[in-house]
């Protein structure tokens, strides 16, 4: 019967169910009815269209049970700029810019536009210039002329290049041309060319003016309405996944030919990566990085003076949040949405409550009764609107059960004189806002050729101009925050939904946006996964879709305390992923990442521990492959515990900062701080094994920091899965400095000094990590000189070290030394907060001095001459559980023993 419905096929009493028992059978009976209809060519993302704040039946009472704990284990995923290889380190991006390319540029106002006509002439490629605002429709039929002399092989779309007024500055009609040229030309652009662009070697490249990083840096968003082009461009790029898509960000600036330039260049390589960012002459990606609030709360305080303003009070998801603040703080509610305040005594919502089934039925006989055809879709979409009435009246009544006050606003969001009264209301009721919480929206599922204009429209518009009307109508209405309801779709993009990835991730830049003005209101933007147990994403196939996917689900009792936590955990704004397994959304567009291995591994004096490059990813960063073998390696040979071949903790720290250095071969390793020994690396029965070392890129002031990992793969007799170990980890610190750790004068032997066959009869250590040739001590430090003529450290034995390893190693069996001299017990590496090399270290004639502490210990390896050439600060270790033998340690507890 829902299926007649859909496609309007007439009632045959004849037909019996069983003779359609398969979905091709169900098909075949539409085609039969209906052979006027055309299949398209690709199918819609999801087979019906979806409204984001449909509630579920389920009253918000049954629904706020979920602790903080719940919320606690979502991880808190804050999108971060990372650093991206050099674009010569890149992989062609399989595009072509010469004479066999037609390409449309949409300007900017500033002359980027212009300028990079003129470079794509040059080129020889053939150009449509669209310099102004035009109509929809001749917009299309300048595209349809171009294109009647060639193929379109990529559009170049520039509009958000322009910062636009702010929004006081604004009225309602200035916003919408605003964003009509950034993003509803866009829209018809792509659907007009969407059978050409999309294909290999075709291109959408947009550009923006965020700042450079998209909005993710400390100082905001510059030009937020460029969020609108970025949502877009993702979500296009998860329809046409074979073209190369690209969002590129820019800092504020004058340049018109350079900016052009860099857009060629972003045309040509890196396939990997959608959103880049360009930023003291480095490129930039956006990616996810874990962080924990506070542990004490440092955001808003929530009580009964508080004033929260929501929209899309009528939906599940949003009642069932808003009871949550209700119960935190007891405040005033401003409840708006499009539905009207719910009747109480309404018996179809005292229905629902108590009989849904029977709700169903009685529906289902009112519209037989009123000569309405009575089918199962029609019943739904009037049950649809009764529990948007039952969800809204759930909310108020939560807030009531509070202590709170509550006013509802029935106002339709894209009205901007109904909203800017009801703002208004607000402000001569309450006079300020603590909350102003956008959760209105709804979503509609089809790919481009399948959207119709008014559908973008109306998902675009109710998020992006009902923001605007609430901003404009609170005026100067103090508002201390913000909340706006973003979506994994804002964040990554998704197949189907331009117009809602546009929408929501130009909610997310006006959140950043709020840094920039200096406004001093919080701003949090939550991308919600779908829900589970409430909303409409628990209908139908979708979690099955979201299963087969990797997506996890976000449980209802995890979900509702995450405002709640947002707004009073920090004070300071930004955006966050909200969800558990993003599955398919966080795998990489590109094999490599978008780089070329062999040029990111050409670079000279490699290190014997980089193996082989396998990607350089958004997400996992730069990954290198090294397989190494304990009958080949000495270092590995001779550094066995328990007879098993232990991966050395300074060969780990040479693996992550030689990694580390690959793609940036005119910096210095200065430093590798906050380094952990998690796990040893073992090597059982003397079989060769790959260590897998990952490492993503940031910024600290001027220097760059790889944070690394050394992870190892195992697979267990019985285990069907590879157990997967983190190793080591740190912080490797990459500079255009030169460091020169400070040196100090070592201090002279004495008689009492531990040899070398009384350090290596305790240490387990072979000849090459036998690098004490005595230790000893005296004023309360430990001092060890380094052995002369020791066997090469690993092979190839002139291959390039970037640290100093067994200099560290000097420092590391010293403080052992101590340690057993003084405690009786051997410890091995656990962490170091800092370690600095001299570049070009050299071995011979080196000691070094190791001050302990009550933390742990500093030390200092020295040359001949007294300058530094390794400093370590906060090196702390773990005692072995098996003891020593007392006769074995004695000379060691003699030579630490200070004479009286």
């Amino acid at each position: 019967a829902a299926i007649r419905t859909e496609y309007d096929i007439e009632r045959d009493d004849n037909l019996a169910l069983r003779d359609y028992p398969t979905l091709a059978s169900v098909i075949g009976f539409v085609k039969d009815k209906r052979p006027d209809l055309t299949t398209p060519a690709q199918p819609p993302a999801t087979a019906t269209a979806t409204i984001e704040t449909i509630p579920a039946s389920e009253a918000p009472s049954q629904l706020i049970q979920g602790e903080d704990e719940a919320a606690a284990a979502v991880p808190r995923r804050i999108p971060t700029p990372v650093l991206r290889p050099r674009l010569d380190q890149c992989a062609p991006s399989g595009v072509a810019l010469d004479k066999s390319s037609r390409v449309v540029v949409m300007s900017d106002q500033g002359g980027v536009g212009r300028a990079l006509g003129k470079l794509l002439k040059k080129r020889g490629a053939t150009i449509l210039m669209v310099d102004d605002a035009p109509s929809d429709e001749e917009l299309r039929n300048r595209l349809d002329e171009f294109s009647s002399d060639g193929q379109v092989t990529g559009v170049y779309w520039l509009p958000a290049l322009d910062v636009e007024p702010e929004i006081a500055e604004l009225d309602l009609e200035a916003w919408r041309e605003h964003l009509r040229v950034r993003v509803k030309l866009l829209y018809e652009t792509m659907r007009h060319l969407y059978d050409g662009v999309g294909q290999p070697g075709t291109f959408l490249v947009s550009a923006t003016r965020l700042g450079g990083l998209h909005g993710y840096d400390p100082e905001g968003a510059t030009a937020p309405m460029g969020g609108a082009v970025t949502g877009f461009t993702k979500a296009f790029k998860r329809e046409k996944p074979e073209a190369l898509v690209k969002a590129v960000d820019f800092a504020p600036s004058r340049k018109t030919k350079a900016l052009g330039e860099l857009l060629i260049s972003e045309t040509l390589a890196d396939p990997g990566a959608v959103e880049v960012g360009t930023s003291d002459d480095r490129r930039w990606a956006i990616s996810l990085v874990e962080g924990d609030l506070p542990e004490e709360p440092a955001g808003l305080a929530l009580d009964a003076d508080s004033v929260f303003v929501i929209t899309g009070a009528a939906g599940s998801i949003v009642s069932a949040i808003t009871a949550d603040l209700a119960r935190a703080s007891g405040g005033t509610f401003h409840l708006v949405d499009l539905i009207p305040e719910p009747d109480r005594s309404d018996p179809d919502l005292i229905a629902f409550a108590s009989n849904k089934e029977g709700l169903k039925r009685t529906i289902f006989e009112r519209l037989q009764a009123s000569g309405e055809r009575a089918t199962p879709a029609m019943v739904e979409k009037q049950l649809a609107g009764i529990e948007r009435s039952q969800a809204a009246l759930a909310a108020i009544e939560a807030v009531e059960a509070a202590g709170g006050s509550v006013h509802y606003h029935s106002v339709n969001l894209l009205d901007g004189e109904a909203v800017e009264a009801a703002m208004q209301r607000v402000s001569e009721i309450s006079g300020k806002v603590d909350v102003l919480m956008h959760a209105g929206g709804l979503e509609i599922s089809r790919q481009l050729p399948d959207k119709e204009r008014r559908e973008f429209d109306l998902v675009f518009d109710v998020k992006a101009d009902g923001w605007f009307n609430l901003i404009h109508g609170l005026g100067d209405t103090p508002v201390a925050s913000t909340v706006v309801f973003s979506s994994v779709a804002g964040r990554f993009g998704n197949n189907g939904q331009t117009d809602y990835s546009s929408a929501n991730d130009l909610l997310c830049k006006f959140t950043s946006h709020h840094r920039r003005v200096g406004a001093g209101t919080l701003g949090v933007a939550l991308d919600w996964t779908a829900w589970g147990d409430i909303g409409m994403a628990t209908r139908g196939s979708i979690p099955t879709i979201m299963a087969a996917a990797g997506i996890d689900m976000l449980p209802a009792a995890a979900g509702i305390p995450i405002v709640r936590r947002e707004i009073t955990g920090r004070a300071v704004g930004g955006e966050q992923v909200v969800g558990l397994r993003l599955g398919v959304l966080v795998e990489e567009f590109h094999p490599t990442g978008g780089i070329d291995p062999e040029a990111l591994a050409g670079r000279l004096d490699r290190s014997v521990m980089t193996g082989a490059v396998e990607s350089f990813g958004i997400y996992d960063g730069l990954v290198v492959t090294t397989e190494l073998d304990p009958t080949e390696q000495p270092f590995l040979f001779d550094h066995r515990i328990d007879g098993v071949a232990v991966l050395p903790g300074v060969m780990g720290i040479e693996a992550m900062a030689a990694t580390a250095a690959l793609p940036f071969p005119d910096l210095t390793v200065t430093a590798v701080e906050g380094v952990d020994f998690l796990a040893p690396f073992k090597f059982y029965r003397d079989e060769p094994r790959a260590l897998r070392i990952e490492v993503r890129y940031g910024m600290d002031g001027e220097d760059i920091v790889g944070d690394c990992r050394i992870i190892g793969e195992r697979l267990l007799a019985s285990q069907t899965e590879p157990q997967v170990t983190i190793h080591h980890a740190g912080l490797v610190r990459l500079s255009e400095r030169v460091p020169d750790p400070a040196g100090t004068g070592p201090p002279d032997s004495t008689e009492r000094a531990a040899d070398p066959e009384s350090i290596y009869a305790v240490y387990f250590h072979g000849p090459t990590y036998q690098v004490l040739e005595e230790a000893w001590a005296t004023d309360g430090v430990a001092a060890g000189a380094f052995a002369a003529e020791l066997p090469a450290n690993h092979d190839p034995a002139d291959a390039a070290l970037v640290t100093a390893p067994r200099l560290t190693e000097l420092a590391f069996q010293t403080a052992g030394i101590w340690e057993i001299g003084t405690s009786g017990t051997m410890a091995l590496p656990t962490h170091i907060d800092t370690v600095e090399y001299r570049p070009g270290a050299s071995e011979p004639g080196a000691v070094a001095v190791v001050t302990p502490s009550d933390d742990g210990f500093d030390a200092v390896v020295v040359g001949p001459n007294g300058d530094g050439l390794v400093r370590m600060t906060g090196y702390r270790t773990i005692t072995m559980p098996t003891p020593l033998d007392e006769s074995a340690s004695a000379p060691l507890q003699r030579a630490m023993t200070e004479e009286a």
